[in-house]
C-alpha cells in the first residue's frame, strides 16, 4: 500500500493552495464586513480554566506551570465564547473573532482536532440581527471566493438567496412526521412520548437514549440533509431543552432563541439571543457535567470568572461560524484539509 505524500508535498500543495487563496480572500472581506458595522476584532486566550461545559465535547488539557513550580490543569478552548462575553461583560458594543479553537476525538470531512471559529457579537441587540448578518456574509464570503454557488457532495446552494426561516417544531412535522412541541414544556421533556413517535417514524433507538439523544438522532437522521438546498436555512426556536447558552423565548417558554444556519445540508453556524441568568446558566452546565460524567466517566471544571461577569453582561446576541466550513463549501473543496494551511498530522 503506498503512503499519501503528506500536505506540504509540493505537488500537493499546488492542488490545495487556490482553496487557500481563496480562504484568504473571504477573510478580508469578511472583516471588511464587520468593519463597516462598527465591529471591533478581538483576540482571545486559547489556554482557559474550563474548555467549556458541552457534555458531548472533548478538550485537549495541559498544565500551566507557575515560577514557583506550582502548575494548574488548563484546557485549549473549544470556543472563544465565554472570553468574548468577558469583553461584553468589560463594555464592548460590538466584537468578533477569527479564533484557532481546538476539539479533541473530532476529525472527518468536517471536522478537524484545530480549526477556525468565526464569532461576533452584538449587545443590547436582538438576536434577529444575526440572521441578517447571516445572509450579508454569506453572499460577501461567496463573492470573494469567485462562486455564484456554494456545494457540497452533489448538494447546492444559492448564497445570495434569502434564506428560508423555519422552526424546528416545523422541520420535525415536515421531515419526520413528529410533534416535537407535544413532548415538551418549560421545564420538562417527554421522553417516552418522543421515543414513542421517533421509532413511528422508522428511528432506530437504543435502550438508555435519553429525550436529548432522540432529538438528536431526528435531527441528524432525517432533518439536517434536507435543509439548506437551493437556499440557505436558518432553523429556528430551538427547544429550551436544548437551548445551550441561549434564553427562553418570551412568547412560548418551550421554545429558547436559538438558532442555526444551514447550506448544502451542513451546519455552518449556531446563534442565540445571549441568557445572562448566571443562576440558569450554572444549573444548566451542571446539568451538562452530570450527563457527561454518566456517559465519558469525567466532568470539566466551571469558569466562575464567566458566571460573574454573566452577572453583568448586558442583553446581547451572538454567533460561532465554522469558518472553515464555509470555505468549503465557497471553493468545492471535498475536505476540510484542504482549506487549512497547515492540517494536524494523523496520529
Amino acid at each position: 500500500m503506498v503512503e499519501p505524500s503528506p500536505w506540504w508535498a509540493p505537488h500537493v500543495h499546488a492542488d490545495r493552495r487556490p482553496f487557500l487563496l481563496a480562504r484568504n480572500r473571504m477573510i478580508a472581506a469578511l472583516r471588511g464586513f464587520f468593519a463597516a458595522r462598527d465591529f471591533v476584532e478581538v483576540e482571545t486566550a486559547v489556554l482557559q480554566v474550563s474548555p467549556g461545559n458541552e457534555a458531548h465535547l472533548h478538550a485537549f488539557a495541559t498544565e500551566l506551570v507557575g515560577p514557583d513550580l506550582r502548575g494548574a490543569r488548563r484546557y485549549l478552548h473549544t470556543s472563544p465564547e465565554f472570553a468574548a462575553k468577558k469583553l461584553l461583560a468589560a463594555g464592548e458594543p460590538r466584537l468578533f473573532t477569527f479564533a484557532r479553537v481546538f476539539r479533541n476525538r473530532e476529525r472527518g470531512a468536517l471536522h478537524h482536532p484545530e480549526f477556525t471559529m468565526l464569532e461576533w457579537y452584538r449587545a443590547r441587540e436582538p438576536y434577529r440581527e444575526l440572521m441578517d448578518d447571516c445572509a450579508i456574509l454569506l453572499a460577501a464570503a461567496a463573492e470573494a471566493a469567485g462562486s455564484r454557488h456554494l456545494t457540497f457532495r452533489g448538494r447546492a446552494c444559492d448564497p445570495f438567496a434569502e434564506p428560508e426561516r423555519l422552526t424546528v417544531a416545523e422541520a420535525f412535522d415536515r421531515f419526520a412526521g413528529i410533534d416535537l412541541l407535544a413532548t415538551v414544556a418549560a421545564d420538562a421533556t417527554d421522553r417516552a412520548g418522543l421515543a414513542a413517535a421517533a421509532q413511528a417514524s422508522g428511528i432506530r433507538l437504543a435502550a438508555d437514549d435519553t429525550w436529548s439523544d432522540i432529538f438528536s438522532r431526528v435531527l441528524v437522521e432525517r432533518i439536517e440533509p434536507r435543509l439548506g438546498l437551493g437556499r440557505p436555512t436558518l432553523l429556528t426556536e430551538y427547544p429550551t431543552a436544548e437551548a445551550a447558552l441561549a434564553r427562553p423565548s418570551p412568547v412560548d417558554p418551550r421554545v429558547a432563541e436559538r438558532f442555526e444556519l444551514y447550506a448544502c445540508g451542513v451546519e455552518l453556524a449556531n446563534g442565540f439571543g445571549e441568557l445572562t441568568d448566571a443562576a440558569e446558566q450554572r444549573r444548566r452546565f451542571e446539568s451538562e457535567m452530570t450527563e457527561r460524567a454518566r456517559v465519558y466517566g469525567d466532568r470539566y471544571p466551571l469558569d466562575e470568572d464567566f458566571l460573574a461577569a454573566l452577572a453583568v453582561m448586558p442583553p446581547a446576541s451572538g454567533i460561532a461560524l465554522g469558518f472553515d466550513r464555509l470555505v468549503i463549501l465557497a471553493t468545492g473543496a471535498a475536505r476540510i484539509e484542504q482549506v487549512l494551511w497547515t492540517p494536524v498530522a494523523e496520529p
